[in-house]
């Protein structure tokens, strides 16, 4: 195989001013580049990319751990990610969790065998101490508020925004809000802000029945709604857990002509702007970035994005 050293000994010039040719550097005459550049082009030489990230102890890229899903929470924050990426001249690598411990453990483990600079998790199921000890191997980042934890995170500040959501809820009268949460509140720290935001702001707990996990996508809404209408539930509100979600809630009530109780989205989506619904703006693709930054050492620390609720009304 051919290396920077045969075509030095080819060309006739040094190993040094074979390497600045190969890296577009200055302090080359025209005619040597030209001589270089020949002998390159004869042994069809490109340069071995993993022998460089090898020599310079980075491979410039970042693995981004996350569902397989169409939820805005993961397109955008993945779109902030990209685009940051794009201008720090990094690759990024998307890696499908499903919230498998196995998996997500799996990537530490290529973290520690430096496939990746750093770790960028927009969700996980393991434990964040898990990943504590990984950190001598590269960054970590998470994108949830750690609390007292001391590992980089970005997130978006919920909480604010949610208590002004349920506070608009209950100023108008609404008493039998449907919850329409991505998981289990003790796993998922979205879920786990909107029951402290609503607890604190109607002085209870959600009622159990009403609330809804597992809910992503449209269909979920759809299924949602099936749910409360086929087991008389009644809710006369539902906070969904996106736009597309609170969509597909309004779809079940539109085809069987039932009418639809209050709804509330969130992200900001097309469809509940033109539903005309309340919504929250998490700023997902802000957080993306600052979760880039952070993992290409731009940043250190927490960095929390403050969310808006829109009321629309």
């Amino acid at each position: 195989m051919t290396n920077i050293r045969d075509i030095a000994r080819i060309s006739g010039f040094s190993v040094s001013t074979v390497s600045r040719v190969l890296n577009h550097k200055n302090y080359v005459s025209t005619p040597v580049r030209t001589k270089i550049q020949a002998v390159i082009d004869k042994l069809d030489y490109v340069p071995n990319d993993v022998a460089r990230d090898l020599s310079r102890g980075k491979t410039m890229t970042i693995g981004a751990v996350m569902l397989n899903i169409d939820h805005p929470y993961y397109t955008d924050l993945s779109a902030g990610i990209m685009t940051a990426a794009f201008a720090a001249g990094y690759n990024v690598m998307q890696l499908p969790s499903n919230y498998d411990n196995d998996q997500e453990r799996g990537y530490m483990e290529q973290l520690r065998r430096k496939a990746y600079d750093a770790l960028i998790f927009t969700t996980h199921n393991i434990p964040i101490e898990e990943m504590l000890t990984y950190r001598r191997y590269g960054r970590i980042v998470v994108c949830h508020d750690p609390g007292d934890i001391d590992i980089d995170a970005a997130y978006s500040e919920r909480g604010p925004s949610y208590e002004q959501a349920f506070t608009w809820i209950k100023r108008h009268d609404y008493r039998r809000i449907g919850l329409l949460l991505p998981r289990d509140p003790a796993l998922s720290a979205t879920g786990a802000e909107t029951v402290h935001a609503y607890t604190k702001v109607f002085g209870e707990k959600p009622n159990g029945s009403l609330t809804r996990l597992g809910t992503m996508t449209y269909a979920d809404g759809y299924s949602a709604a099936e749910y409360y209408v086929s087991n008389n539930l009644n809710p006369d509100f539902i906070f969904a857990n996106g736009d597309d979600i609170a969509t597909g809630v309004a779809q079940y009530y539109k085809d069987r002509g039932l009418p639809a109780p209050g709804l509330m989205g969130q992200d900001k989506q097309l469809s509940g702007q033109l539903l005309g619904f309340p919504t929250i703006d998490h700023h997902y693709r802000d957080v993306g970035a600052a979760a880039l930054r952070l993992a290409t050492g731009a940043a250190s620390g927490q960095v929390g994005i403050h969310s808006d609720f829109i009321s629309r009304r």
